[in-house]
């Protein structure tokens, strides 16, 4: 099992992954990546910069997929009650669109990417790592408080959606 980058002909695989998780949390009753997003021309311009990541195994199936970027995240310049660990203007991480393959959840592969993403940026000397997710995603909200990220606060989407977002300092 390795991670890589993604390449274009990872999108139908991703794809699957993605609609499998959006079936996933329809079937929770929660209404995140309810509204067309994220899709296939997302993820070929996450691939384009070469922000998307996937999880294969020995067969080259795509296991898992996340989007992994140092750019900053606009809709993060604003967080209400809360505010973030490491000043906004520094440098940061971002995980957006992780989603695992149903017949391989719970194997430990978003710990897996959460992993390989911290060494990234420590490699760099990046101090810190943001996620936001749905306020209803009882799983995320579990996964990354394991990983000790910390609750900072209350950030809205590009499309006004509610989400709870993350922390966590590296080192």
């Amino acid at each position: 099992m390795k991670i890589r980058l993604s390449k274009i002909e990872d999108v139908p695989q991703i794809e699957t992954i993605i609609n499998d998780a959006k079936n996933y949390l329809a079937s929770l009753k929660i209404d995140q990546w309810q509204n067309g997003y994220p899709n296939a021309i997302q993820v070929e311009q996450d691939i384009l910069n070469q922000e998307s990541y996937v999880v294969v195994n020995d067969k080259n199936t795509v296991m898992a997929t996340a989007m992994f970027t140092l750019r900053k995240e606009p809709t993060y310049k604003k967080i209400i009650d809360g505010n973030w660990l490491i000043d906004e203007n520094k440098v940061y991480g971002v995980i957006h669109r992780l989603a695992i393959k149903k017949e391989f959840r719970k194997l430990g592969l978003a710990t897996f990417l959460f992993d390989e993403f911290h060494q990234q940026l420590k490699d760099k000397n990046i101090e810190s790592l943001k996620i936001d997710t749905h306020e209803d995603n009882l799983g995320m909200q579990a996964l990354i408080k394991k990983l000790d990220y910390k609750y900072c606060g209350i950030i809205y989407t590009s499309y006004n959606a509610k989400r709870l977002a993350f922390e966590k300092v590296i080192f």
